[in-house]
């Protein structure tokens, strides 16, 4: 028999699709760290996770018996994924299961961020009639997509449909995959300073660490508008809190944190022109059984010997 962890909540259905697999038992748990999760992890040859275990290079090294990490999603920065291949462990994820939650959310964001909608909400709900909140129009509006990937591609194409202008920058894609998207390819620099709505969708790699920084606000149209529903890291907060303050920024929506929770009381989580949401990128109801069924069905047909994908090492 081959074990398998999950430590995460997943979905019901994809645990229900792993133990139909002979050969394979399965075992789920709160998520573990640390310590904790080494312990439970001995004998296991699967490790199935979300974003709340942290699979260091330390717990790869002192589980053995490991030949397989699942991520249920498609961002893998908790995970050590070099570490894992020096112990020729494979690190899957579950390709396109949240693509167009996350878009949506995005979307959805954008929105909310242009008519100020969760501002003028608290208001109403305080009791106080105001009347005074001034939002634009994304008609006609540019908006820059930094990320052409699976998310990033769908966002433009929703775009469109709103008749917004689509620009957008990714050093991997070609013109002829842009085009396939209807979004005109350019320089990130380029796009920085042409775009009234920046939205990023890039994997938070060292060399995509504060991509949106102190010389993107310095560079950007007065009053541009940001969005992160990526990673946290990929903006600079401090940077972003000074342009908001300083005006260059008119706004930003925030999924994702450079520290997750951010801390009570954060500036940026309080400030007016901002709207949070904590991590939902992810969190629909359809999202939850595709990652599940996704990365269970993955794992299973890695240990049993079938054909799998999504492998990132």
């Amino acid at each position: 028999m081959a074990k398998v962890l999950i430590s995460a909540k997943l979905d019901a259905s994809g645990p229900e699709a792993l133990r139909a697999y002979e050969g394979i038992e399965v075992e789920e748990i709160a998520p573990l760290n640390g310590a904790e999760l080494i312990d439970k992890l001995q004998g296991s040859a699967g490790l199935i996770v979300r974003s709340e275990s942290k699979v260091t290079a330390e717990v790869i090294e002192k589980c053995p018996d490991l030949k397989v990490i699942g991520r249920a999603g498609t961002g893998y920065d908790n995970i050590d994924a070099k570490a894992a291949a020096a112990k020729d462990i494979a690190v899957l994820i579950a390709p396109g299961g949240n693509t167009v939650t996350t878009a949506e959310h995005t979307l959805a964001l954008m929105f909310a961020l242009a008519r100020h909608i969760p501002q003028a909400n608290r208001k109403l709900v305080g009791g106080e009639w105001d009347r005074g909140f001034k939002g634009i129009e994304l008609t006609g509006k540019t908006l820059g997509v930094v990320g052409l990937g699976n998310i990033g591609a769908v966002v433009a194409e929703r775009a469109h449909g709103l008749h917004m202008k689509v620009i957008g920058y990714d050093p991997v894609i070609d013109e002829e995959r842009a085009k396939e998207i209807g979004v005109d390819l350019l320089p990130l620099d380029d796009v920085i300073k042409q775009a009234d709505i920046i939205t990023v969708h890039t994997p938070m790699l060292p060399e995509t660490k504060h991509i949106i920084g102190k010389q993107a606000f310095e560079n950007c149209k007065p009053g541009m508008r940001l969005i992160n529903c990526a990673r946290g890291g990929l903006v600079d907060e401090a940077a972003l809190l000074e342009a908001l303050e300083n005006g260059k920024c008119g706004g930003a929506a925030l999924d994702v944190y450079e520290k997750e929770p951010p801390e009570k009381g954060s500036p940026l989580v309080n400030h007016p022109k901002v709207v949070c949401t904590p991590h939902l990128g992810a969190s629909t109801f359809d999202a939850q059984v595709k990652v599940a069924e996704i990365i269970c069905s993955n794992v299973g047909n890695f240990l049993t010997g079938k054909d799998y994908i999504g492998r990132v090492n």
